[in-house]
C-alpha cells in the first residue's frame, strides 16, 4: 500500500460554485464526470496510482459539514500561506490560520469552503 486514502469526495450542493472555488484558490482546472446519479469534478492527478478526489453532488447522499466527519487535507505545496490568500475572495472562511506542525512535517491550515465543508490544507518545506 503506497498511501493511506486511495479517493476522497468533498460534498457539494452547489457543483458550480464549489468548482470556482476550489478552481480559483489552487490554480488547478477539474476533470467533470457526470454519471446517472451522482455528478463530479475531479482533482487532477500526475499519475493512474496517485491519490484521487472529486467534488461531489449525489442529490443529498453526501451532506456538507464544517464540524462533523473526516477532515481531508489537500496538497498546498508550496507554501499553504498561497491557498489561504485565495480563500476569503473566493467566498470560503478561514478558521485556522497557517500553522507549523514541525520544521520537518510542514504546515496546515484548516477552511470552511463555500459549500460548508471544512477542509484542511498542507504544505511541505521544499
Amino acid at each position: 500500500m503506497n498511501n493511506a486514502i486511495s479517493w476522497f469526495e468533498i460534498p457539494a450542493t452547489d457543483l458550480a460554485r464549489a468548482t470556482t472555488f476550489y478552481e480559483t484558490i489552487m490554480g488547478i482546472t477539474f476533470i467533470p464526470m457526470d454519471l446517472p446519479n451522482i455528478k463530479m469534478r475531479m482533482f487532477p492527478i500526475d499519475d493512474n496510482m496517485g491519490v484521487g478526489g472529486a467534488i461531489v453532488d449525489s442529490g443529498g447522499f453526501h451532506r456538507p459539514s464544517a464540524t462533523d466527519g473526516p477532515l481531508v487535507y489537500l496538497n498546498a505545496n508550496p507554501d499553504v500561506q498561497q491557498v489561504l490568500d485565495k480563500v476569503e475572495a473566493a467566498g470560503g472562511k478561514i478558521l485556522v490560520p497557517k500553522t507549523e506542525i514541525s520544521p520537518e512535517y510542514g504546515n496546515m491550515a484548516v477552511i470552511l469552503d463555500t459549500e460548508g465543508n471544512r477542509i484542511a490544507f498542507h504544505s511541505v518545506p521544499q
